[in-house]
């Protein structure tokens, strides 16, 4: 069909697409371009930084590689010369309009649910609302058999499209309209349904959408769609199609991308309808959803697993599982962790993850790439999430990991210099409780001595991860430099002395007894965690990393960064971002409960190297905690100065400070 033919169709089209109701030319595009958004047409049919509906995408099977063709109108290689009947045909029953039948990898099955009506309205929008594109498509490459296409005419006879959607009288207008989505363009089933041996899904062979395996979970491209019949309240399966997070779950894998381009566009209505459907496929009430549990102590700091977790995890999803809100998710009663399949967890754990930017949620959160973890590491700490807080499911197995990690290609990461302390391998120590004891008030300092800070840090909130993380103030080989002369003492100090100078200082709180049993137990752990290194060793990760001190701070720039990168875990107004218990989460940055000015984050170029190595956390995926790598040089300068000169505590003793004249130019007093 030529240009000006389709351009009479459309004239005509436009005034019969449905009964009794009269719609402009521009009304049926925009209908269709919202429909395209149910179907999820642009995730497929558009290859990563290729142009929209041209095609190009490859998409993998257990039978070979199949690649998504132009959808776009241009008549040569795209859909522009389809009749609406040969468009409905392809879309209902899966032949194109050359004959030849497509592979179910296009979930025609679902589409064939569509009304006559939406069927034009898509047909306009893609002829009528895409650009055209001239880009050839590239041919399948299926194994033998498969690679005949004929023998999909005996799969269409058995599982084929259906007839559109039947309304259920028994059922509201708004369940039916979910249950129209959901089965239909959504197509949900095609990632959440198992499939049979054929490859189709479960349901198609069994008793159809109301059948027990519809929804049910399956496993595809080493990530686990999980059971959608017994997912959170409605409210909350709406806010999770909106903004790819609740308080339950965060999304993952390639559910970013259909929340990103597909259901963060539909209308309140209709995720609503849909979450009424999907919460009707579940025996489980909104009442009867199960309470989170406290995790046992025992297991937390007395199991390797548990004190591997604690290492790992801990940070961004805290020790009772329950992450921060709108920030890192629960593995508490997540459902996603507790699937009888653990490829999905095994998958993000091993290869990270990046949340999904809609329009209510433009900051990416990101999770470290654990793959430089050994197989049996792994297992341990994803055998402790899906048992801890009363989560409830089998262990998994280093094998279990390593298939999933073959799968992926992914090899071990070849040691690094810098060598991250196991925390587990305290457990083989005779004073094991004594160590583990010392790691907890580094990382639990508020908690365990209030008495001694006086403020909402902790030791960790600057020796990231209890000292044991590369270019975040680590403890590796720093007991063995002690004692040593200090220049803002203008004498030398040993350990405990450097101790309590953060005690009054980055906590601004009270010093510790030197031979309490809190310092001995810090001082045994730093002896642990110093490793084979001695005094005048050259240590990898050690400090901060450098920053340019030539570089000029710009303050309103400064604000901006702040805004953008800092505030979602510090809080607009620097007040720090607590849980739910009313304890910090993430630390005031300024502020009565910040750190002093006798700090070393109060310098500007200090705490510009910290934040360049380490901020904005949870960024990004590199190993162990996402940190760092996003800021330039100037940016951190501008940021540092920002909030390192908001109000903040003074030091009192700021007078006895670098006695010998050796004080840095950026020292605030």
């Amino acid at each position: 069909m030529n240009w000006l033919l389709r351009a009479i169709y459309f004239i005509f089209a436009a005034y019969s697409l449905s009964v009794g109701a009269v719609e402009n030319s521009g009304d049926i595009i925009k209908r269709g371009e919202y429909l395209s958004h149910l179907g999820d047409c642009v995730a497929c049919h558009t290859n990563k930084d290729g142009k929209p509906m041209a095609g190009g995408l490859e998409l993998k099977t257990p039978f070979g590689a199949l690649y998504s063709t132009n959808i776009t109108p241009d008549e040569k290689t795209g859909i522009g010369r389809y009749t609406f009947e040969q468009f409905d045909r392809a879309m209902r029953k899966g032949v194109a309009a050359d004959g030849h039948n497509l592979y179910p990898a296009m979930p025609y099955p679902s589409y064939s649910k569509m009304t006559t009506d939406d069927m034009h309205a898509l047909y306009q929008y893609l002829m009528f609302g895409v650009a055209p594109v001239e880009q050839k498509n590239i041919p399948s490459q299926m194994k033998w058999p498969y690679n005949m296409r004929w023998g999909l005419s005996f799969w269409n006879i058995l599982f084929g499209g259906s007839k559109p959607y039947i309304q259920d009288s028994a059922q509201s207008s708004q369940w039916n309209r979910g249950a129209y989505i959901v089965q239909g363009m959504g197509h949900c089933g095609s990632c959440h349904t198992p499939r049979g041996l054929l490859f189709q899904e479960k349901a198609m062979s069994q008793d159809g959408s109301n059948g027990k395996y519809f929804l049910s979970g399956s496993t595809v491209d080493s990530w686990h769609a999980v059971n959608l019949r017994n997912l959170w309240t409605a409210p909350e399966i709406v806010t999770f199609l909106k903004t790819g997070k609740n308080q339950h779950a965060t999304a993952y894998g390639t559910m970013t991308e259909v929340i990103g381009l597909s259901t963060q566009h539909f209308t309140d209505e209709d995720l609503m309808a849909m979450a009424i459907y999907l919460k009707s496929l579940s025996n489980e009430s909104d009442a009867q959803m199960q309470p989170i549990l406290a995790v046992e102590k025992s297991q937390l700091y007395k199991t390797k697993n548990g004190l591997s977790y604690y290492q790992f995890c801990s940070t961004c999803h805290l020790s009772d599982g329950k992450g921060v809100p709108k920030v890192f998710p629960p593995l508490a009663g997540n459902k996603s962790i507790l699937s009888d399949d653990p490829t999905s967890v095994i998958h993000v754990v091993l290869s990270g993850w990046r949340s999904t930017e809609t329009k209510t949620n433009h900051r990416i959160v990101g999770m470290p790439e654990y793959g430089s973890l050994d197989d049996a590491e792994l297992a341990g700490i994803i055998s402790f999430i899906r048992s801890s807080w009363g989560n409830s499911a089998p262990a998994v197995t280093p094998n279990q990991v390593k298939a999933v990690r073959d799968q992926l290609q992914l090899e071990i990461a070849t040691k690094s210099k810098f060598v991250t302390p196991r925390f587990s391998k305290m457990l083989d120590k005779t004073n094991s409780s004594q160590l583990v004891y010392g790691m907890r008030l580094m990382s639990e300092t508020g908690v365990l001595l209030p008495d001694h800070v006086g403020n909402s840090l902790n030791c960790s909130s600057c020796h990231t991860n209890a000292g044991t993380v590369a270019n975040a103030s680590p403890y590796i080989g720093v007991a063995a430099q002690f004692p040593a002369y200090a220049p803002r003492a203008g004498k030398v100090i040993d350990l405990e002395d450097r101790i309590n100078g953060c005690f009054k200082r980055s906590m601004n709180g009270k010093a510790l007894a030197k031979d309490s049993n809190e310092m001995k137990a810090m001082i045994a752990y730093m002896n642990w965690v110093n490793g084979p290194y001695q005094k005048g060793d050259q240590i990898p990760g050690r400090g901060v990393g450098k920053i340019d001190k030539a570089l000029m701070p710009n303050v309103d720039n400064g604000k901006v960064v702040y805004q953008a990168q800092c505030a979602v875990c510090h809080g607009n107004n620097g007040e720090g971002v607590k849980k739910a218990d009313g304890r910090y989460a993430f630390p005031m940055v300024w502020g009565d409960e910040s750190f002093n000015l006798g700090a070393g984050m109060a310098r500007t170029y200090t705490a510009a190297a910290f934040i360049k190595q380490n901020m904005p956390m949870g960024h990004n995926t590199k190993f162990p905690l996402g940190q760092g790598g996003s800021l330039t040089d100037q940016e951190a300068v501008d940021v540092a100065e920002y909030f390192s000169h908001m109000g903040r505590p003074d030091f009192t003793d700021k007078s006895k400070d670098w006695p010998n004249g050796e004080k840095p130019k950026d020292a605030r007093y």
